[in-house]
């Protein structure tokens, strides 16, 4: 039954974006395989889930090399780890840099590294970074997770040019403002230390949004889907804006 579904291997997919990207390959036929340090709460049909904190290249390497060898193929690697952090450059120590360097972009790079031999050997395969908003656009307060988003936007770039020869294409999803976990998260950090009320705060970041809402995880998610199938199969190299506008300002 593996060898009859395609393959998709997706970090961090156990909340938000990822759960999301998770449930959109499963319901399109897809075998999932969700590189995680936390376990769904409920598993998407035909998806399983692989204890792995993929800050730690070799960890993921393994991960992806033990997904080959099980299914004998892998069709698309969705790149979804990562962590969020609000502070400018004079805030951020070097451990923090670290850390959020290491989830963020090393994650992407290991998985990214780890696939590329067994799409090469298939002849093809589709893989998306998710970046941000802040791929194309600076924000206040935003110094190392901005950094790793335009990491990210640039290994999308130069690996679709690289590989385009084996018919491997290498794009980025940047979502703007989405409703998550990490959004509420975030946006309860900043009310604890503001004392500001969350349910203003909420209607103001939906009204910063040029379309007037904020974004919903399986916005992002079908457009992951469609850059990995076959519908576009002439989409390589390039960063799609899921923002509601906000970048168009």
């Amino acid at each position: 039954m593996t060898e009859q579904h395609p393959v998709c291997v997706v970090t961090g997919g156990s909340l938000g974006i990822g759960l999301a990207v998770c449930e959109v390959f499963s319901s399109n036929g897809y075998k999932v395989v969700n590189l995680d340090i936390r376990d769904f709460e409920t598993a998407p049909l035909n998806s399983e889930w692989v204890d792995c904190d993929v800050s730690v290249v070799a960890n993921v390497a393994r991960a992806i090399d033990q997904v080959a060898a099980k299914y004998g193929r892998i069709d698309a690697l969705v790149c979804n780890a990562g962590m969020h952090v609000s502070a400018t450059i004079e805030e951020t120590d070097e451990t923090l840099l670290d850390k959020i360097f290491n989830l963020n972009v090393k994650g992407a790079y290991g998985a990214i590294k780890a696939t590329l031999p067994v799409m090469k050997k298939q002849g093809a395969g589709a893989i998306v970074v998710m970046g941000s908003d802040q791929s194309f656009v600076g924000k206040r307060n935003s110094f190392a997770y901005g950094l790793t988003k335009s990491a990210l936007a640039s290994v999308a770039k130069t690996t679709a040019l690289d590989y385009a020869p084996f018919n491997i294409r290498v794009n980025a999803v940047c979502p703007g403002t989405i409703e998550t976990p990490l959004f509420h998260n975030a946006i309860d950090k900043y009310v604890a230390a503001s004392g500001a009320n969350k349910r203003e705060v909420v209607k103001e970041e939906a009204a910063a949004q040029p379309i007037g809402r904020l974004g919903q995880p399986e916005d992002v998610a079908e457009l992951t889907y469609f850059l990995c199938s076959e519908k576009a199969s002439f989409i390589t190299g390039s960063l799609h804006a899921v923002d509601g506008g906000y970048t168009a300002q």
